[in-house]
C-alpha cells in the first residue's frame, strides 16, 4: 500500500475509533475508502443523534432508509444503504454476501403489500445476493430474487427473477445479456479498519 498521509492517520485516530465502536458490522479498507470524518458527520450523527436508521449496525446515508435491519445478514465490504437515496426493505429477510456495492437510488424490497390489505405484507422467501456483486444506480430488486456471485446489475434495471452467477444483466425485466469475466481483486492485500472475523477468512483468500 502507498504511504499513508498524516491527515489519514489523524482522521482514523480521531474519527475512525468512534466509527469502529458504533458500527460493529462495518468492515472496509482502513485507509483510502471513505474518510472517517465524513462517516461521522454524514452517517453517524444522523443515525445516532437524529435517529435516522438508528438500529443499523453499519453506516447508512441520511438520505437512505433501511427497514427491519434485524432481518439482514451481510458479509464484509458491504453496507446496504450507504449510498444516496437507497431503500432497503428487509421485512422478509435479505442475505447479502461479501463485496457488494450499490449505486445511488437502489431499492431492494423483500416483501410486497397484500392486494386485499395494503397495511399488511405478503410472506415470501428472503432475497439472496452473492459475493462480488455490483447493483447499478436506480435498480430495483424485488421479493424472492436470488442473485449469484460475480454479477453486475445494470442501472435502472428491475430484477424480478433470479440472476445466475458470472453474468451481466440489465433491463426491465432484468435479463442476462452476457457472461462476466472472473472478479480479480486480491482481498488478501487489504488492510482493514478492524480485525476480520474468522468466518470471512476463506473469502479473503
Amino acid at each position: 500500500m502507498d504511504k499513508v498521509s498524516l491527515f489519514n492517520k489523524v482522521d482514523f485516530w480521531l474519527f475512525g475509533t468512534i466509527i469502529n465502536y458504533f458500527y460493529p458490522e462495518y468492515y472496509r479498507p482502513k485507509y483510502g475508502y471513505q474518510r472517517y470524518y465524513i462517516l461521522f458527520f454524514h452517517y453517524l450523527i444522523p443515525q445516532k443523534l437524529f435517529r435516522l436508521n438508528p438500529k443499523v449496525k453499519w453506516p447508512v446515508h441520511f438520505t437512505s432508509k433501511v427497514i427491519d435491519p434485524q432481518n439482514i445478514k451481510k458479509g464484509i465490504l458491504c453496507d446496504p444503504g450507504d449510498n444516496l437515496g437507497n431503500y432497503i426493505q428487509a421485512t422478509n429477510g435479505i442475505f447479502f454476501g461479501n463485496n457488494i456495492e450499490m449505486g445511488p437510488g437502489v431499492k431492494i424490497i423483500s416483501s410486497n403489500h397484500k392486494a386485499t390489505n395494503f397495511r399488511q405484507h405478503c410472506k415470501s422467501k428472503p432475497i439472496k445476493i452473492g459475493n462480488n456483486v455490483w447493483v447499478g444506480s436506480n435498480a430495483v430488486v424485488l421479493p424472492e430474487v436470488e442473485i449469484g456471485d460475480n454479477v453486475i446489475i445494470g442501472a435502472g434495471s428491475i430484477v424480478t427473477k433470479n440472476i445466475p452467477a458470472n453474468s451481466i444483466a440489465t433491463g426491465n425485466p432484468c435479463k442476462v445479456i452476457k457472461i462476466k469475466e472472473d472478479y480479480l481483486e486480491d482481498f488478501s492485500k487489504i488492510k482493514f479498519n478492524k480485525k476480520i472475523p474468522s468466518k470471512y477468512i476463506d473469502f479473503l483468500h
